[in-house]
């Protein structure tokens, strides 16, 4: 519920009355006192409770009536209203609305408000940025997650929709302004904590940072990713439509960005172009992928500008702002695409290769009877290599390389011709030539 206050200037009171009146809205009339040298501003003050869905219609009919821009319309939440005929008009306007959304001018000033002032904004971005970079360096989701609540993303990634559909440039401008700023602070940020930590040896600088499992997770964006991004935009803006709480909403928005970031950080430090190009894709999709469903969120809630001049040139904007986003997400779909035909087609190698083996070291006809397989692994071979193996088994667009079968046998038994015989059983089954490893176990057989 809200309590609505109208300042209501010289010659505008009965129109005003007359339009409560007509619509049915309690009101209560009081003479205003304030006043500006000898020429008094405004002659009274409009007071009355509306369902929160009420706010627009009830301020547009105003504003038709007659009320000019000068007046001072002040919206303030409300708990309880008990007469009856607020129940009605709860019941009316919220059958003609099809749901609970706030005003325009409400939505702008909350997504105004959702953005601190530069200097917090940049240092709440660096310090989420670091903590991300050292929850990814020690594989700890927990901390992870503690940077993405510090991260104040979720004002400047509703910003720039909000100011696109209602015609605001100043927030439009300003939300893409502070996108731009935080992608590149995080980075940086990240980048020159993991150069100083790897400087001063605070962590291990010789480790792969391909088998650490937080910075691997983003390696590999796939179409999942880009459902991600988009639910994250849309939960936002239609939390911010609705008057819920932003701040988890705000939490998965930067799970979409500051960790991806931060792995773009330490793949620089640690001289992995290919870990930080994977990474820095995850981030453009994301933000792009925010930016299209918050704007198409906002369209589909019926929001728009009133005025005609700038409903025009809204819908216009609009259009062509989710037309050039549409097309840079199609173009790195390319990407998105070839990782998850990579990552099904490296799923299928690994299902076909671990039955092939399963199908030879479990016959009981084969001299490998007493042979039990405990692990398969596959590793792969990049598509670019950089001179750098530690690329090899998390990157995208590999092929396998090597099988490496763990066998368990009894005491001082081998069998010199398995891998030979594996090998031929995955290509077989496969079609790839790879080469096998086998690694002997000696395991006690219970009588």
């Amino acid at each position: 519920m809200r309590l609505v206050e109208v300042t209501i200037p010289p010659g505008e009171r009965e129109a005003v009355v007359e339009t409560l009146v007509e619509m049915d809205v309690d009101h209560y009339l009081t003479d205003a006192t304030s006043a500006r040298g000898s020429d008094r501003e405004h002659t009274a003050v409009a007071t009355f409770p509306l369902p929160r869905n009420a706010v627009q219609p009830v301020v547009d009919e105003l504003r038709e009536a007659g009320l000019s821009e000068n007046a001072h319309v002040v919206v303030v939440d409300a708990e309880v209203d008990t007469s009856r005929r607020f129940e009605e008009l709860a019941k009316r306007f919220g059958a003609d609305s099809g749901g609970s959304r706030i005003a325009r001018d409400e939505i702008i000033i909350q997504a105004r408000e959702l953005s601190p002032n530069f200097r917090t904004f940049l240092f709440l971005t660096l310090v989420s940025a670091v903590v991300a970079a050292a929850g990814l360096l020690l594989d700890s989701p927990a901390v992870v997650v503690g940077s993405m609540v510090i991260a104040p993303l979720v004002g400047p990634a509703l910003s720039a929709s909000v100011g696109t559909v209602l015609d605001d440039a100043n927030l439009f401008r300003r939300g893409v302004k502070l996108q731009v700023v935080g992608g590149i602070a995080s980075i940086l940020g990240a980048t020159v904590f993991a150069v100083v930590v790897r400087s001063l040896y605070l962590f291990p600088p010789t480790t792969d940072i391909t088998a650490i499992s937080q910075i691997s997770g983003r390696l590999t964006p796939d179409f999942l990713s880009l459902i991600v991004a988009l639910g994250a935009g849309a939960a936002g803006v239609f939390s911010l439509a609705t008057g819920v709480s932003t701040a988890l909403v705000g939490v998965m928005i930067a799970a979409a960005l500051i960790p991806p970031a931060a792995a773009v950080g330490i793949g620089i430090a640690w001289g992995a172009p290919m870990v930080a190009a994977s990474s820095g894709v995850l981030v453009l999709v994301n933000i792009l992928s925010i930016n299209l469903s918050a704007m198409l969120t906002l369209r589909y809630l019926g929001y728009q500008p009133k005025n005609w001049f700038q409903l025009e040139r809204s819908r216009t904007e609009t259009a062509k702002r989710i037309g050039v986003l549409l097309v840079a997400i199609a173009m790195l779909s390319v990407f998105l695409g070839g990782v998850t035909l990579s990552t099904v087609q490296d799923s299928q190698f690994e299902n076909q290769a671990t039955a092939a083996i399963d199908d030879l070291v479990g016959d009981p006809s084969d001299p490998y009877a007493d042979a039990n397989v405990i692990d398969v692994q596959v590793h792969y071979r990049s598509a670019s290599m950089l001179g750098q193996r530690a690329f090899a088994n998390s990157l995208p667009f590999h092929e396998p390389e090597r099988v490496v079968v763990t066998v368990g046998v009894p005491r001082d038994e081998r069998h010199p011709d398995l891998a030979g015989r594996i090998r031929d059983s995955i290509r077989e089954r496969t079609g790839d030539q790879v080469a096998v490893d086998v690694r002997y176990v000696e395991v006690d057989r219970a009588r």
